[in-house]
């Protein structure tokens, strides 16, 4: 096993000890990760890896949302792993080119993890992503850019992003683990 594959797996089982009940979604990853060499790549059209941010303001207290042109809902930036195993640098490249908002920093290991599928779209098949998301937070400056693959981007209050039932179910979950993990 590679060096990447073995740090990748202690930051999943790092995840797995501090967010107890998601074992079984650990487990899957885990699997995942060793079951062929090209699991970085999205020519492993089956499943692939994705770096995604959770991207709160300095003070912590709103999230920056994109309105996602393809999938036609609001999300958390992020994007292929384009075979690089460092997904924190993934998610930091993906926030960073989708929002344009500067000063960008990744803070801590693995924050979230979600397996989600992905509709067949044009010669694109359908196909699985399995996506790890980590804090990303904006210095100062917090000022975004909308480019191509967005039709909108928005800072929300993260106690609205929590209980908003027309948001994605994992949007749900990190809102109220980043909640959760504030008022420690």
């Amino acid at each position: 096993m590679q060096a990447p594959q073995n740090f990748l797996i202690e930051s999943l089982r790092r995840y797995r000890d501090l967010w107890q009940g998601e074992e079984k979604t650990v487990a899957q990853f885990e699997n995942f990760l060793q079951s062929h060499p090209d699991v970085f790549d999205r020519s492993h059209t089956v499943a692939h890896f994705t770096g995604s941010a959770w991207l709160v303001s300095g003070d912590g207290e709103r999230v920056l949302l994109m309105h996602h042109r393809k999938l036609d809902r609001w999300l958390q930036p992020g994007g292929h792993a384009d075979g690089d195993s460092d997904l924190a640098g993934v998610a930091l490249r993906e926030a960073q080119e989708e929002t344009g908002v500067p000063g960008l920093r990744v803070e801590g290991g693995i924050f979230d993890i979600d397996r989600h599928r992905i509709p067949l779209r044009g010669a694109e098949p359908e196909h699985w992503h399995y996506d790890v998301r980590y804090v990303v937070r904006a210095g100062g400056d917090e000022r975004f850019v909308v480019n191509s693959e967005s039709r909108a981007l928005a800072w929300r209050p993260v106690v609205e992003v929590a209980t908003d039932s027309s948001l994605e179910a994992s949007l749900r979950r990190m809102a109220q683990k980043w909640l959760a993990r504030e008022s420690l």
